[in-house]
């Protein structure tokens, strides 16, 4: 099957790719630009967990004030290389990020960073909630353990739905960005303001 020049162009404006990948895409899915679409970004997720071990030292911290100056969010985001933190996607990432923080309020960044008090606590809750459902015991640590899932879902920022995009998460979105720019990428920390909080 031959790959039109046309079709390696509109790949290319969908996602950023170099021309040997598009092209590479739409050969592996036999000229479906969908499936391409999804392959490139498969690849280029799998190659940004490639990347994850190595250092990410530079980067950008951004701020995002939402409209009527009651909440303000500062969010560090790390890249390997001074150029590609300058590039207008990382930045277009980092502002995202920062809105992200403000429309859902997370905790922590990973769920490690949640702290075990908390998690203790959650789990202390849930287990009462189920056994006040007269759930026998056996179920109990099962339904339990989903709802901590559920939880570590709604307040960890990597593993929140991305609002700009509810069908992937915030990781998923970071390794898309990451394989991309060809570097590893990581949020670092981030603080919200909001008045009267």
């Amino acid at each position: 099957m031959s790959i039109s020049a046309a079709d390696v162009k509109s790949l290319r404006e969908v996602t950023g790719a170099g021309m040997m990948d598009c092209k590479e895409a739409l050969a592996q899915t036999q000229g479906d630009i969908e499936k391409a679409v999804e392959y490139l970004r498969k690849k280029g997720m799998a190659s940004a967990q490639k990347r994850a071990g190595r250092e990410a030292k530079e980067g950008v911290v951004i701020s995002y004030m939402h409209p009527g100056n009651r909440l303000g969010v500062m969010v560090e985001v790390n890249c390997e290389t001074d150029f590609v933190a300058k590039t207008e996607d990382f930045q277009t990432f980092a502002r995202n990020v920062a809105m992200q923080v403000a429309a859902t309020n997370p905790l922590a960044v990973k769920r490690g960073d949640v702290p075990k008090e908390t998690v203790e606590k959650e789990l202390d809750i849930y287990r009462t909630q189920v056994r006040n459902e007269k759930k026998s015991e056996n179920v109990v640590e099962k339904i339990v353990t989903g709802k901590l899932e559920k939880y570590f879902q709604e307040v960890v920022l990597l593993e929140q739905s991305y609002v700009k995009d509810p069908g992937k998460t915030v990781q998923e979105y970071l390794l898309e960005v990451s394989g991309k720019l060809g570097e590893a990428m990581s949020i670092r920390r981030f603080v919200r303001f909001q008045l009267g909080e």
